[in-house]
């Protein structure tokens, strides 16, 4: 074999090695569901916007940002979605995006994971937990999560005493790969 060739080769290989799965959002949903007076209430958020490195095989070196646009909020009523805009919940003007970034991810069994994130809205930052399922095929990837969260923790609509404290937020986003 010419030597010559030998350095490519071998960039070649660490590359691969060390190589990532990129993924791209084709298709993202954001849904949040919480108790108002009683009754469950809730809706959606867009402008799902992500930088997906993710492999099932190197976890450690895996990793998932992603941010959601807080002026798409979409309840299905207008004047509540310009409300929850205002200062009084979202402040959408001052805080535009709510992001979340992968701390640590992990494998249960199978294709369900545990992923710790930075979750920040509002400028408040917290760490919380979202167990999620990953499923491929040849050419796509399906990442299905719920996180539970306190809106209080956040700021986010001050000392009500109708509305719940707990939040449920379902991700689901299909990438190319």
């Amino acid at each position: 074999m010419n030597t010559k060739y030998l350095p490519i080769i071998l960039l070649l290989l660490v590359n691969s090695t060390f190589a990532q799965v990129k993924h791209t959002v084709t298709k993202s949903t954001i849904t949040f569901q919480i108790k108002n007076m009683g009754f469950n209430t809730g809706g959606n958020i867009g402008g799902v916007q992500a930088a997906i490195m993710f492999d099932p095989g190197k976890l450690d070196a895996s990793s998932i940002e992603a941010s959601a646009d807080v002026a798409t909020i979409n309840t299905d009523n207008n004047m509540r979605d310009e409300h929850l805009k205002s200062d009084s919940y979202f402040d959408a003007a001052k805080y535009p995006k709510i992001t979340m970034k992968s701390v640590s991810l992990k494998q249960k069994s199978g294709n369900n994971y545990i992923g710790q994130f930075s979750v920040t809205i509002k400028d408040k930052t917290k760490l919380l937990d979202m167990p999620f399922t990953y499923t491929e095929n040849s050419s796509t990837a399906v990442f299905n999560g719920t996180l539970k969260l306190k809106r209080s923790d956040f700021g986010i609509g001050g000392g009500s005493m109708v509305m719940s404290d707990d939040v449920k937020v379902t991700i689901d986003v299909e990438t190319s790969k």
